[in-house]
């Protein structure tokens, strides 16, 4: 149900500014949108699982924190990390 590293690898290859970046706000926002979505995945077989759906809101809050200080900060980054993780604006 983890992200596995290699997984997280791929992610921070992917959406990061340099190699070894880890902790950009586009990094971090792509490493939650793949969190939440596998939580979703999760949520439609256990429905009652409230426990985890607590943490999912969190999550949900925190990659929307990281959003907005992306889009007053460097739009043109933003508009990017949104289009390539298909999320709504």
């Amino acid at each position: 149900m983890a992200i596995t590293k290699e997984q997280k690898q791929e992610i921070m290859s992917a959406f990061g500014r340099r190699e070894a970046d880890t902790g950009s706000p586009e990094v971090q926002i792509a490493l939650l949108t793949a969190r939440i979505n596998e939580l979703t995945d999760h949520f439609k077989t256990h429905k009652k699982d409230h426990a985890s759906r607590r943490g999912l809101l969190m999550m949900v809050s925190k990659r929307a924190g990281l959003l907005k200080y992306l889009r007053q900060h460097n739009r043109k980054s933003y508009l990017d990390v949104i289009s390539r993780l298909n999320l709504r604006k």
